[in-house]
């Protein structure tokens, strides 16, 4: 009789334990991501506008700033441009955050659903190889996408210092901004930046998957039978894992910013910013924004993760929902 029970413990535990799918469906994967996608985006394009007129500030001859703080960016944006240019350069970054989060979060389900064992196992180094890989296959839709809105954004403040100085104000607009850069430097013009991009996106994948994962894992599952955590759950998954590698990768999202400004410094590349930064201002112009890319980050990729799990592209293709590995 106990010899029975115990083999039946067996039986229920191996049950329990996790099993890598027998297949990997792409499509859903792809509306989860650009879903997610879009929600997340809409919530915290303000602070992310704010974060990029941070960074991008230039420092006067006596060491003083067009902004004070965050609600001193906030305060004198919607002064000068209204409440709507807080979502200046939205229109763009909506439009390309789709592919740009669906190849994003698909890439790193699909290398760790190729990296993983039989049974389901992942170990730490895979996992981040899986980030690592998805953040290196996303640039190409996320540096033309940063570059575009970079500029929109930024190109608020320059309009305002314009009209301030009874300068004409020149309309800024994506596709004039997509025009100016095919014509003046080819497809690469899109691209500029890419290096630092790419610095930025893998490292911050590389941190931000693993742990985002092994902290999902944790919580309370869905009773669906899916076996993936409880929506609140993936939620905190997602800010905890996102503020973490948000402020780890804040120095390369700062020169990536600068590169892709094209305000008033030229710089000639990654290391040209590096040292200029750093004599001119000082280590801390490094961690400008950081507290404000924080507050975007965290959210954006909590919001994101929540929606990519609910699995919204398994019930438009009518496929059975089954826990990422």
């Amino acid at each position: 009789m106990l010899e029975h029970v115990e083999q039946k413990n067996q039986v229920d535990k191996k049950n329990q334990e996790p099993k890598k799918p027998q297949k990997f469906n792409v499509f859903p994967k792809i509306i989860n991501g650009g879903v997610a996608g879009i929600i997340g985006v809409a919530c915290v394009f303000p602070l992310d506008m704010v974060k990029t007129r941070l960074q991008n500030q230039p420092i006067g001859p006596n060491g003083e700033r067009m902004y004070t703080s965050i609600a001193d960016c906030f305060r004198k944006t919607i002064a000068s441009e209204g409440y709507f240019g807080m979502y200046r350069g939205s229109a763009v970054n909506i439009v390309l955050v789709t592919p740009e989060k669906a190849i994003k979060l698909t890439a790193n389900d699909f290398f760790r659903y190729h990296l993983a064992s039989d049974d389901g196992v992942i170990p730490l180094t895979r996992a981040t190889l899986a980030g690592g890989l998805a953040g290196l296959f996303q640039i190409v839709v996320t540096t033309p996408m940063e570059l575009l809105k970079i500029q929109m954004q930024d190109s608020g403040r320059l309009a305002a210092a314009d009209r301030a100085a009874g300068r004409e104000v020149k309309k800024t607009t994506a596709l004039g901004l997509t025009k100016t850069l095919l014509r003046e430097r080819g497809i690469f013009g899109l691209y500029k930046g890419v290096g630092a991009t790419g610095v930025r996106d893998i490292t911050f994948s590389m941190v931000y998957f693993p742990l985002m994962a092994w902290i999902n894992d944790q919580g309370p599952r869905k009773s669906d039978g899916s076996g993936e955590a409880v929506f609140y759950w993936s939620l905190i998954a997602g800010l905890v894992s996102g503020m973490t590698s948000a402020f780890m990768v804040t120095p390369f999202d700062v020169v990536k910013t600068r590169l892709q400004a094209d305000g008033e410094k030229k710089f000639k590349g990654i290391m040209d910013c590096v040292n200029r930064t750093l004599k001119e201002e000082g280590m801390q112009a490094f961690f400008k924004g950081g507290l404000c890319r924080i507050m975007v980050l965290a959210p954006l990729f909590g919001i994101a993760q929540m929606f990519y799990f609910l699995g919204v592209g398994e019930k438009i293709l009518g496929i059975e929902r089954t826990k990422s590995v």
